[in-house]
């Protein structure tokens, strides 16, 4: 079937820019935002019509672009305000504007609408590709700032990111280089909205992901590997165990296994690292457990199959083990004069593959992003800016 075309009237737009630039209106939700496409159903394709707007003179401030983001709650599965919010916010700043939807996952079917967004100039292929996400980890934390920090879910993880790439997109699109830029959803739980996007590549040479890594560029991303077992066992009264089975013993022998294996090293990414998230089972104390799960995330430094099969060798006969996440390993590459390290963690990297060739950087600490104290420094914002400016020129010659 095809795609259903909406068009916005450049009015809505020019209310919504002005409102998103105006201190006393930050938070304010235009009208535009609280419409809902629902019966229109996951076929939308929206295009945002901008033809008719003036130039936008102002320049984006990255540290009030952030407030707007933060002060809308886009925790994964949740993102459609936020993407209508971005989407409106570009359109009126003139970028030629693609929102397209993102499947909910069978667990959230009544969640609403979620998007990814595409922005460029009409009819331009881009050179280059900003990219990162909108959705954030649980729970909310409202915004706050002082004069040294911004603080609040998503301000580093990675709603400061994009107002600095957008901020600077802006520039560099001004300097007249073909720019685009792409805000994905779903990357904290399973990178569905980059696994969407890569089926509709835009024919750019390199993609400038943002995750924080302290305005470095990480010459590696670590894979991710997420694991879930089961095991199932014989109920029983607690105090006569040999009358039943415990599903819990089994887990338990079975997760400390996991602990003592020794798992891939690589010389520059370090460790193969494991974490037991998430353990359930039984129904009381005193009965003997009939039942156990358990969720494992680990973080790769090879290729997962060495990994799978070492873990298929120690649940064989003891569990049930799924796969249920796979990003791989990525090594990428430095770039002269620009300090390096190793991201730990994983990105949309390796789902975005038809998007150019990568490369990885942006403000704030991995260390303090999904904590209670999210935190990002002001400086720090800003001066990512002017690194992500350096970084494309350098690309683009």
């Amino acid at each position: 079937m095809e795609a259903n075309i909406v068009v916005v009237p450049h009015s809505i737009l020019r209310a919504v820019h002005k409102e998103i630039l105006m201190p006393a209106n930050r938070g304010v939700f235009p009208p535009f935002q609280r419409l809902r496409l629902l019966s229109l159903g996951y076929s939308i394709s929206m295009k945002i019509d901008h033809a008719p707007l003036l130039p936008i003179q102002e320049k984006l401030d990255p540290i009030r672009f952030t407030r707007s983001l933060c002060e809308i709650e886009s925790t994964t599965y949740h993102e459609g305000p936020v993407g209508d919010f971005l989407a409106d916010f570009l359109a009126g700043r003139g970028w030629d504007v693609e929102k397209t939807p993102v499947e909910q996952p069978s667990e959230n079917a009544g969640g609403g609408p979620r998007w990814n967004i595409y922005a460029c100039k009409a009819g331009e292929t881009p050179d280059l590709v900003f990219s990162t996400h909108i959705d954030t980890v649980p729970p909310y934390i409202p915004f706050s700032e002082d004069d040294e920090f911004l603080y609040g879910r998503g301000v580093c993880d990675a709603k400061g990111i994009l107002a600095a790439q957008v901020t600077a997109a802006e520039t560099l699109r001004a300097a007249g280089y073909k720019i685009g830029l792409l805000f994905l959803s779903g990357e904290e739980r399973d990178s569905a909205g980059a696994k969407s996007a890569n089926l509709h590549p835009k024919g750019n040479r390199f993609l400038i992901n943002g995750e924080p890594t302290d305005n470095k560029v990480a010459i590696a991303s670590k894979g991710a590997l997420r694991v879930s077992l089961k095991t199932t066992g014989k109920m029983a009264h607690s105090a006569y165990p040999e009358l039943g089975e415990s599903a819990v013993h089994k887990m338990v022998e079975l997760l400390a296994k996991l602990l003592k294996l020794d798992w891939p090293v690589d010389a520059d990414a370090g460790d193969t690292t494991v974490n037991i998230g998430q353990i359930q089972g039984g129904v009381a104390p005193n009965v003997i457990a009939d039942h156990a799960e358990a969720q494992v995330l680990i973080r790769l430094v090879t290729d997962s199959a060495p990994v799978r099969k070492m873990i298929l060798e120690a649940a064989k006969g003891v569990a049930e083990v799924a796969f249920t996440l796979d990003l791989a390993f990525v090594r990428l590459n430095a770039v002269e004069g620009m300090p390096t390290m190793v991201a730990k963690f994983a990105t949309d990297i390796p789902q975005l593959s038809n998007w150019g060739a990568p490369l990885l950087l942006g403000p704030g600490s991995i260390h303090v992003a999904h904590m209670p104290g999210e935190k990002l420094a002001k400086k720090e914002l800003l001066g990512s800016v002017e690194l992500y400016i350096k970084l494309a020129k350098q690309l683009l010659g």
